[in-house]
Parts: structure tokens; C-alpha cells; sequence
């Protein structure tokens, strides 16, 4: 019974050798991650909206950069993008536009092929809709399409992504770089929206000073944030990993703003609270635990590494150390986002496991010895029954089985 889970966590966190790739590929491929990111934006205009002299004397200006349909136009505006890349991107906008692919304030994640060094990349594009006239509510909205592309396919491909609910085969390359980018995708929304008030005109205010730095900065502000927490902490990743899960308090102290922000944002992107699905008892792990009191996790930055105070950790958590440090090593944010995926499932999985077993306890003593098996086997022991306990309050048989195994666990801690 629990080789299999041994098995899967296994499968989770291990990070596959390719032979195909040597030293120099690699060193190459770390130096593209850090560089080989591309933006576009282009203009969008309905053809029932009114069309203003503004709007028409820019699309005279830029005629050679746009592209018309029955029902709208897409002009360019600027673009990271190679001269002889951008118009191919402009066509697949304009296939998804046509279709009714891109809707208001919603990303959309493919892979497209482009010329350029990478070929086919992870595209996310979005469309923000200007504020429509009160004068004319039904006219077609205007707006702008925001292009994100990043993702090496040979570099995503140095590591096939494994989770335990999701197997991709080796030559689906292009499924890869999509959900690698996808894993940003909410990330990405949030970035866009702060756009959102300096796109309410054909012509952009401030474009060289605020908006192109904005577009410019996507990469290094929505993807590697994780990436630059694993190298700040780096061993001692497992300690926020267990803040996360266990809704420890987090201060940094000590620090500047930017890096005040990325470790909120490791803290939330690895925590369960706030996840919302039909399963209850997957949803158990995102409610708060009342019942306990914590002691804030301190992390000074006055020293190098940091220093960590008032931490807390186990098994389980140390398990995952070296699958985050092995791919910050190969400076690839998209399989570190995927590890930390994967780290989410587990804990998931683990929970589910323990209230089933918690629930067969209630009527069986053979359940309840499986039970202890299964904490003394998994590593998270205390993460669970903390969140089991919250779960289970209302529920005086299940409370007596969660003081069972509690008791249990701080025996074995003793021995």
C-alpha cells in the first residue's frame, strides 16, 4: 500500500535525466531563460465603433501594421518581437479574434510558431477592453490585445513536467510549453491589469516612460519571482514550504520592498488556503486553522543567506529541498512553479488519504492502526492533524481519533 504512495510521490518531485542534452546545451539554455522573453501589444478596434479622427489618423499612420476584418481591425502598436515574427503573431491574434477566443480581462494560453530561435513558445494573450461610450453601449468595444511569449521548447524539454494527475508524453512539445506558461496565467491576468488605466486611448500616454517598462518587465516580475526566492533561501526553502502549509504568519524583516513582495507571493503560491473545488474534502486544506496560534516566521535579510527564526518544518517538506534547488541550478522558473504544483497535489492527496482513514477509524481498530502507519510513513503528520482537527471539530468521534493520532505522533517524536 504505501510503495505505491512512496512511488507517486516519487514521480512528483523526481526531475528526469536527458542524455541528449550536454553541458554546453544546458549553459546555453540557462543563459536564453534569462533573455529570450517577447511582448506585443497591439491596438483593437470594432468596426461599429465610432470612428473618431484620432482613430482614423492612426490607422493611416500604421497601415502597414495593421490587419482588418469584417468586424474589426488590429493595428500594432509596439512589439519585442523580430520584424519577421510579428506579423505571424498578428495572424494567429486575429484567427483567435475571429473565433470569439479572446474575451475581456482573461488571459489565453497557447503555443504558437514563430521565426525566431525558440520556434514554438508559450503565448498568453489577453484582451482589455476600453470603457465604452455612454452614448453608444451597443457599438463593438475597443481595446488593446497584450502578447507574453516565453518558453524555450528545447528548454522545456530538458525536464518533462510530471504531476500526478497529468502525464505528457515526450513528443507533445507544444503541450509542454503551453502549461508551463499556464501555471503564470493568474500571475500574468494581475500583471495586465495594471495597464488597464493607461489604455483608455487609441493613443497611449506616456508610453516611453511607463508602459513599454511595464511590458518589457513581465518576465521578471510575474515568473521569476519563485525562482528568486529558492536562490534567496535556498536549503532552507522546506521552512517556508511549511509556513505555507500550515498558515504560519511570515515577516521579512530587514529587506527591500520588491523582495518583501516575492516571498508573500512564494508564501501564497504554495499555500492551499483560497483554492475553491466541488470536492469537500479537498477544499478542507484551504480553510484556516483557528484552533492554533503560531509564532510569525522571521526571515532577516541583514545576512547572507538569510536568517530564519521561529521555524517550523518536517519530513515531507525537506523531501522537496532538492527538486527546487536542482531547478533553480538550471534557472528554470516554469519547472519550479511546476515542483510547487506538485508539492500542492501532494499535500492534497495526503489529506484526503488521512480522512478516509479517519473515517474508516471510527468503526474499525484496524483503520485506526493504518492510520498511525500512514502519518508515520508520510512525513506531514503535523500538517495534517492540524488541518484534520479544524475539519473535524463538530465531529466528536473523529476529534477522539485526531487525539488518538496525535498522541501518537508526539510518542513516536519522543522515541
Amino acid at each position: 500500500m504505501f510503495s505505491s504512495q512512496t512511488s507517486s510521490f516519487q514521480d512528483s518531485i523526481d526531475v528526469e535525466e536527458r542524455d541528449e542534452f550536454d553541458s554546453e546545451e544546458i549553459a546555453g539554455y540557462i543563459q536564453k531563460t534569462q533573455l529570450n522573453c517577447y511582448y506585443t501589444i497591439y491596438l483593437y478596434q470594432g468596426t461599429r465603433s465610432e470612428a473618431t479622427g484620432e482613430n482614423v489618423a492612426w490607422n493611416q499612420r500604421r497601415a502597414d501594421s495593421t490587419t482588418s476584418q469584417d468586424d474589426f481591425s488590429l493595428t500594432l502598436v509596439d512589439s519585442s518581437l523580430p520584424s519577421e515574427a510579428e506579423p505571424e503573431l498578428r495572424s494567429y491574434i486575429s484567427r483567435r479574434l475571429s473565433k470569439g477566443a479572446l474575451l475581456g480581462g482573461m488571459g489565453n494560453i497557447a503555443t504558437v510558431e514563430l521565426s525566431i530561435p525558440e520556434q514554438a513558445v508559450g503565448c498568453y494573450c489577453c484582451l482589455l477592453e476600453q470603457e465604452r461610450s455612454p452614448e453608444q453601449p451597443d457599438a463593438d468595444g475597443n481595446g488593446y490585445v497584450i502578447c507574453f511569449m516565453g518558453g524555450s521548447e528545447k528548454g522545456l524539454n530538458l525536464y518533462p513536467l510530471l504531476t500526478c494527475s497529468v502525464t505528457l508524453k515526450r513528443k507533445s512539445s507544444n503541450i509542454c510549453s503551453s502549461l508551463t506558461l499556464c501555471t503564470f496565467r493568474l500571475e500574468l491576468d494581475k500583471y495586465v491589469q495594471g495597464l488597464h488605466s493607461s489604455l483608455q486611448t487609441p493613443k497611449i500616454q506616456n508610453f516611453e516612460t511607463e508602459v513599454r517598462p511595464y511590458l518589457s518587465q513581465w518576465y521578471e516580475e510575474s515568473v521569476m519571482h519563485i525562482y528568486r526566492v529558492v536562490q534567496l533561501i535556498h536549503s532552507n526553502i522546506s521552512f517556508l514550504l511549511h509556513a505555507a502549509l500550515s498558515h504560519t504568519p511570515m515577516e521579512v524583516i530587514n529587506s527591500d520592498e520588491k523582495t518583501k513582495a516575492d516571498v508573500s507571493r512564494f508564501i501564497k503560491a504554495a499555500s492551499l488556503q483560497g483554492l475553491s473545488q466541488q470536492d469537500t474534502t479537498a477544499a478542507s486544506l484551504c480553510k484556516p486553522i483557528s484552533e492554533d496560534t503560531h509564532s510569525d516566521l522571521i526571515i532577516d535579510c541583514s545576512t547572507s543567506p538569510p536568517t530564519l527564526s521561529n521555524t517550523g518544518n518536517n519530513r515531507f517538506c525537506d523531501d522537496w529541498i532538492q527538486a527546487f534547488l536542482n531547478a533553480a541550478e538550471q534557472c528554470n522558473p516554469f519547472l519550479l512553479r511546476q515542483i510547487l504544483e506538485n508539492f500542492k497535489l501532494k499535500a492534497i492527496q495526503d489529506m484526503n488519504s488521512l480522512k478516509r482513514f479517519v473515517r474508516q477509524a471510527e468503526t474499525s481498530h484496524y483503520a485506526l492502526f493504518r492510520c498511525c502507519q500512514f502519518l508515520q510513513s508520510c512525513g506531514n503528520g503535523d500538517v495534517l492533524l492540524q488541518n484534520a482537527r479544524a475539519e473535524h471539530s463538530d465531529l466528536p468521534e473523529a476529534c477522539s481519533i485526531i487525539m488518538v493520532l496525535e498522541e501518537f505522533l508526539r510518542e513516536q517524536a519522543q522515541a
